[in-house]
């Protein structure tokens, strides 16, 4: 199965209930935050905030006031910046598509954070691994919907096969069309080929704080080429380097 979750951006309230659900499910602690001048709270993702809702104020000729709100997190990309160039291949693609960072493999280089291309994912600098979301892995292999889409009040979240979501989003921007809505338009069809997070727009990505098109850099695309197979040497010569250093430094002691 090829998971996909959708988010109809027409049909949040900007409610952030998804954040509260993503805060208890994963059992993330809250954090301070500080006021940065508008209504998005906390103002940026961490190892401990894998959602958060963006808040856009537009105005338009005629000085009338309207507000976006999008759901931001992990897409889930098919072509993923972060697997590239994670040197110890700690992160991968799950049966159903999504991207998992697997804590036990990750060595803390914090490259998959430098590198994603839509800068959501969180360095825990304590444990020394990267977080971020999941999709929810552990409820959706037992059958349940990632918790922000069981949470969401207005429907705006759904989630279910590929095929039938890319349906539904199609089915949606056919009645915003209709609607007069002429900038509506899906996001994540094709992008990065194909996102694991689809969403309905009522207006151009940048007005929802999403890259208009998105790429991997090229950076990375050099380091995937290039250093792809000696990545197991280089976490081998890294653990090596560890343990000689730790042995060192018991002999000290």
């Amino acid at each position: 199965m090829k998971a996909t979750k959708l988010i109809d951006t027409t049909k949040c309230i900007g409610c952030r209930a998804c954040q509260v659900a993503c805060k208890q499910w994963n059992q993330l602690p809250a954090e301070d935050t500080e006021f940065t001048g508008d209504y998005e709270n906390p103002p940026r993702f961490s190892p401990v905030t894998w959602t958060k809702i963006v808040f856009r104020e537009q105005e338009d000729e005629n000085g009338n006031v309207r507000w976006l709100f999008a759901k931001h997190g992990c897409v889930h990309c098919t072509d993923a910046a972060c697997i590239k160039v994670c040197p110890a291949n700690a992160i991968s693609h799950t049966e159903y598509g999504t991207v998992k960072i697997d804590p036990r493999r990750c060595i803390g280089c914090n490259y998959c954070a430098a590198n994603c291309t839509f800068n959501v994912i969180g360095f825990d600098r304590a444990a020394n691994v990267a977080r971020k979301c999941t999709l929810c892995y552990d409820r959706i292999t037992n059958g349940l919907i990632p918790a922000c889409a069981k949470t969401c009040p207005t429907g705006a979240i759904s989630f279910g096969e590929r095929r039938e979501m890319i349906a539904q989003a199609e089915k949606r921007l056919e009645e915003l069309k209709k609607a007069g809505n002429v900038k509506a338009r899906i996001y994540g069809l094709e992008e990065l080929d194909g996102l694991g997070v689809m969403y309905v727009l009522g207006d151009a990505p940048s007005s929802y704080g999403l890259p208009e098109n998105p790429r991997v850099s090229t950076a990375a695309q050099i380091w995937n080429v290039i250093f792809k197979p000696v990545r197991a040497v280089m976490v081998l010569a890294m653990i090596f380097a560890l343990w000689v250093n730790k042995s060192e430094s018991s002999k000290v002691k």
